[in-house]
């Protein structure tokens, strides 16, 4: 597999750099892993972080350009720890020692075929966690096939349906037909979402989407497409937490929080369609306070 990584193409920006020789592409990563904390983290969704927390790994590095994002202090540079790959196998060891749900993969894409050989390691001796991948949606299907086996649930967004927006938003025009294509894929791999008597997910499909102030046609578009496409075997996530970071403090519309009328107006749409398999998000969760801190914590 160190091949995939001589001539780059992990991800759908097909760079083809050699990261083996320490160059890098879109994604800021050669073949070294980074990450910046791992740790129990609580704001997941109930089936995820449960009571004890999710066992979240936060990599450093990113393939989008989300004008908006969140961890941009690690998503547009890699800034963190360069970690081994019997490294992040002890750290899944210790997240579980220290009570966590599950092992929570946030943004691997472009360290994939690392964290794949430290899950098999993992799972040699024995380890039994389910291992969560978070990530964009921006993925490659023949990527996503290489891990079919080692990832029991997969965690990926679908931010956007039109092309405009994915290339305004997060530089990546082509987002909205590579993320459909990626999701089909991962749930051919994990098949139904399925869950366990404490209600936390064991297998299946979460998508995210987070619902944008002035862009809640788009959400509803997204909604119905995941809706008629897989109905009742996935879950759909539909999130009110976006936060106006610095940069986009001058963006016509980006520069303020979502409103409660405008929250409500995308779930009820998803009511009147039928979805049921869904999370929401209630009362005011757009705050900073759900970033975490970037202090190579547990790393």
């Amino acid at each position: 597999m160190d091949n995939l990584l001589k001539n780059c193409k992990i991800c759908p920006r097909n760079c083809g750099v050699d990261r083996l020789m320490g160059k890098t592409g879109f994604c800021g990563a050669d073949d070294k892993i980074v990450a910046s904390r791992a740790a129990l983290h609580f704001w997941e969704e109930p089936g995820i972080s449960g009571k004890n927390g999710s066992g979240a790994i936060f990599f450093s590095g990113c393939n989008l350009r989300c004008i908006y994002c969140q961890n941009s202090g690690i998503s547009r540079k890699v800034s963190g720890k360069e970690i081994t790959k019997e490294r992040l196998t002890e750290i899944f060891f210790e997240l579980k020692e220290k009570g966590a749900e599950n092992i929570n993969l946030v943004t691997p894409t472009h360290f994939a075929l690392s964290i794949k050989d430290a899950i098999k390691k993992a799972k040699e001796e024995g380890f039994d966690l389910p291992f969560i991948y978070n990530c964009s949606g921006y993925e490659n299907v023949e990527t996503l096939k290489l891990l079919e086996g080692f990832i029991d649930v997969y965690l990926p967004d679908f931010k956007y349906i039109e092309n405009e927006t994915a290339r305004t938003l997060s530089n990546a025009p082509d987002y909205p037909e590579i993320c459909k294509k990626a999701i089909r894929e991962m749930v051919r791999q994990t098949g139904k979402i399925e869950f366990d008597e404490k209600g936390m997910v064991k297998k299946g499909v979460i998508v995210r989407h987070l619902v944008l102030p002035g862009y809640t046609k788009e959400s509803k578009r997204v909604i119905k497409y995941l809706y008629n496409t897989f109905g009742e075997d996935i879950f759909i996530s539909i999130m009110n937490q976006y936060t106006p970071m610095k940069a986009v403090n001058n963006h016509p519309v980006l520069n303020r929080k979502l409103s409660e009328k405008e929250y409500d107006d995308v779930l009820d749409y998803a009511i009147r369609i039928g979805v049921e398999n869904a999370y929401i998000q209630e009362g005011e969760t757009a705050k900073e306070s759900f970033i975490p801190e970037f202090d190579f914590t547990g790393i």
